[in-house]
This record gives C-alpha cells, sequence and structure tokens, in this order.
C-alpha cells in the first residue's frame, strides 16, 4: 500500500504542467480584479467555470451584503461594494475535505503608472523567469498554483481517499469579506493552505491590523492672519508623536515567531487631508492609518489602547485638551491569528516543501500583515498556515513581480502536500 501511494504521488508531481501554470498566471494577472470592482466578481465565474472543468463539486455564490454587513463578527470593508461572489469546491472523495487551498483573487490598485516603466501593470509581462504586473505575488500566483495542483490531480488519474477543497474569495484586501462569508456558507475542512507569498518561508501566525480615522480640529482664519487661527497641521503634530511613542512600547515585547523583524506591530498613517483653500488656516486634518494587533490579543484591547494614547496626547496639549482628538474604527478590521505548533499541518507542509526542493525544511515564522488566516482560524476552527511564491515586499508596490521558478516550486509542494494528505491512491 505505501509503495502505491507513492507512486500516487509520484504521477501528481509528474501531472503538472508548467507551461499551463505559467499561461494561467498571465491570463489571471490580466484581468484587473481591483477590490469591489466588476471584474472581481468575473474572475470568480471563470474560476468556478475551470474548477467545473476539473470535475470538482463547485458552489458559486452571490454574497449577501447586507446580511454579512449586519453580522456581529463582520470584519469590515475598505471599499463600497454592490456585489461579490464566493467560489467553494472539493473533489470526489468520502467525508471533510482533509485539505483546503485557499487564495484571493482581489488586488489593490496600480498607484502612479509612471512607477511601472511604461509598461502595462496587467499586462502580465515576463522578462528574466519573472512575471510582472499587478497581483503578480499578491496573490495570482498563488492562485495559480492551487488551480494547476487541481488539475494535475485530476490528470494523473489516482483517486483521492479524502476529498481536497478549494476556495477562492474575494475582499482580502479590504477586510477579508470573501473568507467571512466561506466560513459562513460552512465550506470547512481539516486543514488550510493559504499560498500567499512567503518568501520561502512557513508562515504559522499573523499578526492583525486597524484601520483607524483621527480628526483633528483647529481654528480657521485668513492665511495673512495665520496667528489668528490654529493650524489643524500643528495640532497632529503631538498625537503623531504619541503615535510613534505607542509603537515603540508595543514592539519591545515580541514573539519569537518574529525572528529578528524589527516592526512586528507598526502604526502606519497612510493619509492625511487637511485644508479646503491654500490661503486659509485648515480648521479639520483628517488622519487615516493601520495600526498593529498584536498575536494573540483581543481586538477591543488593541483599540482601548490606542485611544488611550490618544487621550493621553490631549491632556498633555493646550490645545487638545479643549479640542480632542476623535477617534473612529472604519474599514477593515484583522484580528491576529495563529497555529498551534505542535499541529501536523506544520510538519506536514515543511516536509513536502523539502522533497520538492531537496533542500531544509522551510522555517516556521510569523508575519506582521492580517490575513483570511485569522477568519479560518478563528470563526472556522481550521487549522491553517501560509505557504506561497513570492516576496510581500513586492506585494502592493509598482513593478510587483513573482520569480516563475517559485511559483513551479510551489505548485510542486502543494500537489504533493495534497496528495499525501488526500490519501491519493492508484
Amino acid at each position: 500500500m505505501q509503495q502505491q501511494m507513492e507512486q500516487a504521488q509520484a504521477r501528481v508531481l509528474a501531472a503538472i504542467d508548467e507551461s499551463a501554470l505559467v499561461a494561467t498566471l498571465v491570463e489571471l494577472v490580466r484581468i484587473p480584479s481591483l477590490t469591489g470592482s466588476a471584474a472581481e466578481s468575473d474572475l470568480q465565474h471563470r474560476i468556478a467555470d475551470e474548477l467545473i472543468a476539473a470535475d470538482l463539486d463547485v458552489d458559486l455564490w452571490s454574497l449577501d451584503l447586507k446580511a454579512l454587513s449586519d453580522d456581529p463578527d463582520f470584519p469590515g470593508m475598505e471599499v463600497e461594494r454592490t456585489e461579490g461572489y464566493g467560489v467553494a469546491a472539493v473533489t470526489a472523495g468520502a467525508g471533510t475535505a482533509a485539505l483546503l487551498l485557499q487564495g484571493h483573487v482581489d488586488v489593490v490598485p496600480v498607484g502612479d503608472p509612471r512607477r511601472w516603466d511604461g509598461f502595462d501593470p496587467f499586462a502580465g509581462r515576463i522578462a528574466g523567469g519573472v512575471l510582472f504586473g499587478r497581483g503578480a505575488c499578491d496573490m495570482k500566483a498563488g492562485l495559480a498554483v492551487n488551480l494547476e495542483v487541481v488539475r494535475a490531480i485530476r490528470r494523473s488519474g489516482v483517486r483521492l481517499e479524502r476529498p481536497l477543497g478549494f476556495h477562492s474569495v474575494v475582499g482580502e484586501e479590504d477586510g477579508g469579506i470573501g473568507a467571512f462569508a466561506t466560513m459562513r456558507r460552512g465550506h470547512v475542512g481539516d486543514a488550510c493552505v493559504i499560498t500567499e507569498p512567503t518568501s520561502g518561508k512557513l508562515v504559522v501566525a499573523n499578526a492583525g491590523a486597524l484601520t483607524f480615522r483621527l480628526a483633528v480640529t483647529g481654528r480657521a482664519a485668513h492665511g495673512s492672519a495665520r496667528l489668528e487661527g490654529h493650524s489643524a497641521i500643528d495640532a497632529f503634530l503631538p498625537v503623531r508623536a504619541a503615535l510613534m511613542e505607542l509603537e515603540r512600547e508595543r514592539n519591545l515585547d515580541r514573539d519569537p515567531l518574529f525572528g529578528n523583524s524589527p516592526l512586528p506591530y507598526p502604526i502606519s498613517v497612510g493619509r492625511l487631508r487637511a485644508g479646503d483653500w491654500a490661503s486659509s488656516v485648515p480648521d479639520l486634518l483628517e488622519a487615516e492609518g493601520r495600526f498593529g494587533v498584536r498575536l494573540d490579543e483581543d481586538v477591543s484591547v488593541a483599540r482601548a489602547a490606542f485611544e488611550a494614547a490618544i487621550a493621553v496626547a490631549c491632556e498633555r496639549d493646550p490645545w487638545l485638551r479643549g479640542h480632542p482628538v476623535d477617534v473612529s474604527w472604519p474599514g477593515g478590521q484583522f484580528a491576529s491569528g495563529r497555529i498551534a505548533l505542535d499541529h501536523p499541518l506544520i510538519e506536514e507542509t515543511a516536509n513536502a516543501v523539502a522533497a520538492v526542493t531537496a533542500g531544509p525544511s522551510p522555517e516556521p515564522i510569523a508575519a506582521s500583515y492580517g490575513s483570511d488566516l485569522r477568519l479560518y482560524t478563528g470563526l472556522g476552527k481550521i487549522p491553517t498556515v501560509h505557504y506561497g511564491p513570492g516576496d510581500v515586499r513586492f506585494a502592493h508596490a509598482p513593478r510587483e513581480q513573482v520569480p516563475l521558478a517559485e511559483v513551479i516550486q510551489a505548485a510542486r509542494a502543494m500537489a504533493l502536500l495534497a496528495a499525501r494528505r488526500c490519501g491519493a491512491h492508484l
């Protein structure tokens, strides 16, 4: 029996079509599936068609946006959304899926097009063995990997004792509504790998991230009589200093899984708006940003620490004492999440990677960004890790890219893991 299973695993690996894998990735990148866009929904329908063609049992459903947003556990959204679709599928086999492969279809905007060196961010350009384009590593490479694993198992002709599951979700970039809807729909499994970019590492925990908004009040005046007013920009400066001090304090005690990472729990102000006329002293500044949540920290505790730091800054400043900053929490709200370090999925995934690379097992680490992992491990109670092609430092950046060799390697590792975990046999 053992020999037969090893032969089945070898057959699955031999069935991986590297050319088809790369072609799929190019096709995926060429679809501008920005979070909340019609193209995001279109891509979900295309993926459902691919899975039907691979003989999977497919559930394609329209998200009930109102019911989801009214749910007390709703993770929030950054963009206005008029529609969204979920895709979940399983291969043939008895019982619950032994393994889920998950990926998100949505991508962030391209930013300043001039930073892309004159080429179309959605062209899927390949140069020097690297594919460039928005979403290339975050995470259409991982999505292409998952599709190729499903197709390779079908091509190989092996049978699975337990089903392999496939989840494709929307809205990961702006809060995780797709994963949230998938958990609420009841699509579960024994374990899950999200094929986000991990630079060859094995991510077993995520910090969280909360979107905050600050409203800082000033007093308007003519610019020629600046001293008659109080600039909201000046009023923000002690608030900014308080945020940097809070960041320093929260990063003093770091989980060993972060290794030498200098800033696992960053606080970043990503957007500032102030004033409405160049020759007026601005009477309002709005700042929006990202607040890192520590591993195992309750979101309510994190919010309270943030609000307390702002309150202290206001009390210490003569202007802010009488004009306190308003704090609100719009948009995506990512809790932290982790898998138990003794769960067999970690060793099984590491062994599959080591087998296909003929190298050492990947190092288990924690990542400073939030992801769908916390919804799978939290709401779904599904042990989950990240392993996938690409370097997260290229995610959301101009000239986003992924080495094709890493895509192929990840496809082989996930195919072997799926064959082993789902009991592939001849």
